[in-house]
């Protein structure tokens, strides 16, 4: 079959009545407005079955011209862990004593975050997403990715979702620079690394800044 050939199937869709749209689009809202991102993890095993359907999901989401340009590392290895620790706590350390700025570390103050780090030995898990630049064909050959950024944004999304969605917690850590994860990970050079995700369950004791998320009104305009 040609490359370039069209194939199609038929859609139906899920068409769902008014009444049952609404309520479950305010029963998933609420659902989601109970993530938190936590700091505080529990080394409490999770099965790696449930990894794989969160992985599974993120990989649903749209990208351009269908590429799916990610790669999901997933560490359960302690030593590995160790590693990245102590090469993401050595740039967030120069992050905090001199690269970040000022209004930076004001604004980072409420949450109380100081370069240490310790979650990325305790959570069970660490995944990390790398973003696919172009694609390397079985000859060598680069083959172009399109709107990259966008869509390992979007995947990492749908992936934060399903993770709240088993019951598990994750933080969105980003150390800067990250080139750290492509070494001790070994990943090609067509792959950059875009977010690290420490994933499990919340500690017995976690606990959560008091925030207050902005109303609708903040965040939407309606053109009606």
């Amino acid at each position: 079959m040609s490359e370039t050939q069209k194939v199609f199937r038929p859609y139906p869709g899920l068409n769902y009545d008014t009444k049952t749209a609404i309520e479950r689009s305010r029963d998933y809202y609420e659902f989601m407005d109970q993530r938190r991102s936590v700091r505080e993890f529990s080394d409490k095993a999770v099965p790696r079955e449930v990894i794989e359907h969160i992985l599974l999901t993120a990989s649903s989401a749209p990208s351009g011209a269908h590429k799916q340009p990610w790669t999901f590392c997933v560490i359960a290895n302690p030593k590995l862990q160790e590693e990245i620790r102590e090469a993401a706590e050595a740039e967030e350390y120069e992050n905090y004593h001199g690269r970040m700025s000022e209004e930076w570390l004001n604004d980072l103050a409420k949450f109380d975050t100081d370069w240490h780090k310790p979650f990325l030995e305790i959570a069970p898990y660490l995944i990390v997403v790398f973003k696919k630049a172009y694609e390397i064909g079985a000859d060598g050959e680069k083959h172009k990715n399109y709107y990259v950024n966008e869509s390992v944004g979007i995947a990492c999304g749908f992936l934060i979702s399903a993770i709240h969605n088993a019951g598990l917690v994750t933080l969105t850590h980003t150390p800067s620079p990250m080139n750290f994860l492509q070494k001790i990970l070994n990943r090609p050079t067509n792959e950059r690394p875009y977010l690290l995700l420490p994933v499990g369950y919340p500690a017995e004791d976690a606990q959560v800044p008091v925030l207050q998320r902005k109303a609708l009104e903040e965040v939407a305009v309606f053109y009606d």
